[in-house]
């Protein structure tokens, strides 16, 4: 099921005392957030109208319409903002959406399903999968890299994993654990 809205970007918080918003932005450019101009939630309700932006550490500044104060900007922190699917370039052929991957079953190389994926997640070392796993049990991650996922096919509802082997930890026994945690004094 592919969704109506594609997320574009969050804000951050707001950037000086006259209502400016950060934004982090989730477009290959970061400044294409100004092509879509009308920004929506995820139920397509209006969200910010950006009237201007310029590049900034982490993302973009921008100037929203109705968005005046420190406080007003502040207020927005966390609002994910999504653009209409229709307002996107369709993807080239060998080319999707993370979106797209929701939902989609994961398999291994001979075919055998795994789980599904449940979402795409970046938390800044690049994109990877939550998989909801067959058999039951917690959600597990995976890189979403070519070696942890060799194939992707969207027209069969379906990625390919290979899923990495699990290295069991045995601590040191000459090193004391309340010692490791300690910082070293100068």
């Amino acid at each position: 099921m592919t969704s109506q809205y594609l997320i574009v970007g969050r804000v951050s918080g707001a950037h000086g005392v006259r209502g400016d918003v950060r934004l982090s932005t989730f477009t290959q450019d970061p400044l294409a957030i100004l092509d879509y101009r009308d920004l929506v939630r995820a139920d397509g309700s209006a969200a910010l109208t950006v009237l201007s932006a310029r590049i900034a550490k982490g993302g973009v500044i921008a100037r929203c319409k109705g968005i005046e104060t420190k406080d007003q900007a502040d207020g927005l922190k966390g609002l994910t903002l999504h653009v209409a699917r229709s307002a996107l370039p369709e993807p080239d052929e060998d080319e999707y959406y993370l979106a797209d991957l929701i939902g989609l079953s994961a398999v291994n190389p001979d075919g055998q399903r795994i789980g599904r994926v449940k979402s795409v997640q970046d938390f800044g070392a690049g994109d990877i999968l939550e998989i909801d796993p067959a058999e039951g049990g917690p959600t597990w991650y995976l890189p979403f890299t070519r070696l942890a996922v060799p194939e992707v096919q969207i027209s069969a509802g379906q990625i390919v994993i290979v899923r990495p082997e699990e290295v069991e930890w045995t601590p040191d026994p000459d090193i004391d654990p309340d010692d490791a945690r300690e910082s070293p004094e100068d």
